[in-house]
C-alpha cells in the first residue's frame, strides 16, 4: 500500500459522492494530509553530548512504552532529550498512519509525518479543552494527536492542576470520552508521556553552580503541582545535571538508527509474546505475570525494598515492567536478576 497526498472529502450522502466523482465540486472540509515516506528525524541522539544514563532511560522508554519524568535545572538537556526522543521509536505501520490521518483531519490539523510517531508540546498556557479535547463541536484534543506517539509537557508545575488531572483517564485507558448532551465521542489517545520540571520556581535548588533564591515552603508547593495519582503514572523518573564538556568524550554518542535497531527488536519480542501489539508498560499484569513469573529469589528482594522503601502495590508492579522491558532489550526469556546494560 502506497501513500500520495491525501485530499479526504467528508460527505453526507452517497449522491455527494457521485457528484464529486463526477468533478461537480465538492469542497473538501480540511486541507490535504501531507504524507511523506521514509522521513527522516533531524534531530539525533548521536548529537546529544552525555547524558549516557538518560539516553539508556530513554530506549526502556520506548522500548517498553513507559511513561517518563525528569527534573534537573534549565539548560541540562530536558527538553533537547525530549525532542530526540521520537528518533529512537519504531515507525508508524500504515494502518497507524491511516488512524493518525484520520485523527488530524477530525482536529483540522495538517498531518506533516507519517512514518515517524507524533511529537505534540502543547504549552502550559494550554487549556484543558485543547489538551483533552472537547468544545462545543467536540474535536480531538493534544492527546489524541499524541495518539501512537509522544506527548511532551515542559515545565510541567506550570500546568493548571485540573489540566493535569484531566490526563489521568487517557493515561489509564488510552482513550478519552467527550460526553455531551447530544451524544458522547470516544477518541483514542494511546501515548507515552514525558514530563519535564525545575527542581524548583528559580530552577537551581541543589545546584553547585548557582544559588536558589527558593524557600522551603515555595520548593514543597511547587512540586506539589503536581498530585500524587499523577506522578504515579510516571514509570521511570530520572535526575539530570548538567553536562561539562571538558569531562564527555564526544564522538563516541550511538546514532538514533542504532538505538531504534534495538527498540525495534524489543518490540517484536513483545509482540509475539503477549500475541498483539502491546507493550510490558500496558499489557495486563496477570499476563505479565503468567508469561513473566518472578523467581521466589526475585519475589523475596522485591519485598524486601518494598518495605524498606514503603512502595505502594502500583510502584511494585512498575518495578516488574521495567525489569521486565530491560529484560527484553538484552534478549532474555525471562526476567534477568541483574543487567548487564550500557553503564
Amino acid at each position: 500500500m502506497e501513500f500520495k497526498d491525501l485530499e479526504i472529502v467528508y460527505v453526507s450522502s452517497l449522491e455527494e459522492v457521485i457528484l464529486h466523482l463526477n468533478g461537480q465540486g465538492i469542497i473538501p472540509l480540511f486541507q490535504k494530509a501531507k504524507v511523506v515516506e521514509h522521513q527522516s528525524h533531524s534531530a539525533d541522539f548521536k548529537k546529544v553530548v552525555g547524558h549516557s544514563y538518560a539516553k539508556y532511560a530513554l530506549e526502556v522508554a520506548a522500548a517498553g512504552e513507559h511513561h517518563f519524568f525528569m527534573t534537573g535545572p534549565p539548560g541540562c538537556g530536558k527538553s533537547l532529550l525530549a525532542e530526540t526522543f521520537p528518533s529512537i521509536m519504531p515507525p508508524l505501520s500504515k494502518e497507524a498512519q491511516l488512524e493518525m490521518i484520520s485523527l488530524y483531519q477530525l482536529s483540522g490539523s495538517l498531518w506533516e509525518h507519517t512514518e515517524m510517531p507524533p511529537f505534540r508540546n502543547p504549552h502550559h498556557s494550554a487549556s484543558g479543552v485543547s489538551i483533552v479535547g472537547g468544545g462545543q463541536y467536540p474535536r480531538p484534543g493534544e492527546v489524541s494527536l499524541a495518539h501512537r506517539g509522544v506527548l511532551f509537557l515542559d515545565e510541567i508545575a506550570e500546568f493548571t492542576k485540573k489540566t493535569l488531572d484531566m490526563l489521568r483517564q487517557p493515561l489509564e485507558s488510552g482513550k478519552v470520552s467527550i460526553s455531551r448532551t447530544q451524544a458522547t465521542v470516544t477518541y483514542p489517545a494511546s501515548f507515552i508521556l514525558i514530563g519535564a520540571i525545575n527542581p524548583c520556581p528559580c530552577g537551581y535548588a541543589g545546584s553547585n553552580s548557582h544559588y536558589c533564591t527558593c524557600t522551603s515552603k515555595q520548593i514543597i508547593a511547587y512540586q506539589n503541582k503536581l498530585s500524587g495519582p499523577l506522578r504515579d503514572r510516571f514509570d521511570i523518573n530520572l535526575t539530570l545535571l548538567p553536562v561539562h564538556l571538558k569531562s564527555v568524550q564526544t564522538g563516541s554518542e550511538e546514532s538514533s538508527s542504532t538505538i531504534r535497531k534495538r527498540v525495534e527488536e524489543a518490540r517484536k519480542r513483545q509482540y509475539e509474546r503477549y500475541g498483539s501489539e502491546i507493550c510490558n508498560s500496558r499489557v495486563s499484569y496477570d499476563t505479565l505475570l503468567k508469561t513473566s513469573p518472578l523467581t521466589p529469589d526475585q519475589y523475596r528482594t522485591l519485598l524486601q525494598f518494598s518495605n524498606k522503601k514503603n512502595w505502594s502495590n502500583r510502584t511494585q508492579i512498575k518495578v516488574i515492567r521495567l525489569a521486565r522491558t530491560i529484560s527484553v532489550l538484552e534478549g532474555s526469556k525471562g526476567i534477568a536478576d541483574r543487567s548487564y546494560g550500557r553503564q
